[in-house]
C-alpha cells in the first residue's frame, strides 16, 4: 500500500498543471477592470469631446472682442514743430521818413505871409568844469558847526557804580570795574525777602579812603523793602579794601554811589 501511495503522489508531482484556463481568466479580468475605468471616465467628464455645444440641437455662440488696458494707436500726423527753424521771421524794417514836401518854383508867394526861418541846431558843448587850484592850507574849519550841546560831564556810571570825583571815571575805569565787582561779590541776594518786586533798586553812599577802606555807608534811596536796603549795606561793609587809590588821583577819598537790584 505504501508503495502504491509514493506512486501515486510521484504521478501527481510529474502530471503539469492546466495553465490556459487561469491565464483567460486573468486577461478577461483586466479587461472588465480597463473597460469599467473608460466607461467611469465617459461618464464623469473625464474625457473632452471633440464637439462643440450640445449633441442635441445646434446653436450659435456671439463673441464681442473688448479690450481697454492697450488701445490701438491713433493715426495722427508727424509733428515737425522744433526749437528753431531754417527760415526766421524777419525783423520789420524801420520806418521810412516822411518826404519833404518840394516847394513850386514857379509860385506866386502871398503877400502878408512870413516864411518861418529854419533853425540850426547847434552843437551842445558841456560847461567847463573849474578846477579848484590845489593850496597848501589844511582845509580845517570849513565845516559848519554842529548843534549838539556840549558840557563837561563831572561823573562816570559804569553799570551800578558811579563815581562823582571830576574825570576819575574816565582815567581810571580800571578802578571803578574793581568796585563793582567786589560789591558784587559781597552782596548775598539769599538774604533779601522773597516778597520783594523784581527790579527793586536800593541806592547806598561810601567813602573810599587812600589806602582803599570803606567809611560812611549811609542809604541815599529805598528800595521799599527793608531786606534789600540793608543787604545792600553790608555789602559795602563786607568790603575790606577796594585796593589803593589810583597814584595819579591826588585826592585823600573817593565818594561813591552804588545801587544793589533785585
Amino acid at each position: 500500500m505504501s508503495v502504491l501511495e509514493s506512486t501515486k503522489h510521484l504521478e501527481d508531482e510529474l502530471t503539469p498543471e492546466p495553465v490556459a484556463a487561469p491565464a483567460f481568466g486573468s486577461i478577461m479580468l483586466h479587461l472588465g477592470l480597463g473597460a469599467a475605468v473608460v466607461l467611469y471616465g465617459v461618464i464623469g467628464g473625464f474625457f473632452h469631446h471633440n464637439m462643440w455645444g450640445s449633441p442635441g440641437s445646434g446653436g450659435a455662440i456671439q463673441v464681442n472682442l473688448v479690450s481697454s488696458a492697450l488701445p490701438l494707436p491713433s493715426n495722427q500726423p508727424i509733428n515737425q514743430n522744433v526749437l528753431s527753424t531754417d527760415t526766421p521771421s524777419q525783423a520789420p524794417p524801420p520806418p521810412e521818413p516822411k518826404a519833404k514836401q518840394a516847394e513850386d518854383d514857379q509860385a506866386i508867394p502871398i503877400s502878408g505871409k512870413q516864411k518861418k526861418p529854419e533853425h540850426e541846431t547847434a552843437p551842445k558843448t558841456p560847461p567847463k568844469q573849474i578846477q579848484p587850484q590845489p593850496t597848501n592850507k589844511a582845509a580845517y574849519g570849513e565845516q559848519s558847526g554842529t548843534s549838539i550841546p556840549r558840557a563837561t560831564q563831572p561823573s562816570l556810571t559804569t553799570g551800578p557804580t558811579t563815581v562823582n570825583n571830576g574825570d576819575f571815571g574816565s582815567r581810571f575805569g580800571w578802578y571803578v570795574d574793581g568796585i563793582s565787582r567786589k560789591m558784587s561779590q559781597n552782596w548775598y541776594k539769599s538774604l533779601v525777602d522773597q516778597s520783594t518786586p523784581r527790579g527793586a533798586r536800593a541806592f547806598i553812599d561810601f567813602t573810599i579812603a587812600r589806602d582803599g577802606s570803606v567809611s560812611r555807608v549811609q542809604l541815599d534811596r529805598t528800595s521799599g523793602s527793608p531786606t534789600l536796603d540793608s543787604s545792600c549795606m553790608r555789602a559795602a561793609q563786607r568790603v575790606d579794601s577796594f585796593g589803593p587809590l589810583p597814584g595819579g588821583y591826588n585826592q585823600s577819598t573817593l565818594l561813591v554811589s552804588y545801587y544793589c537790584e533785585y
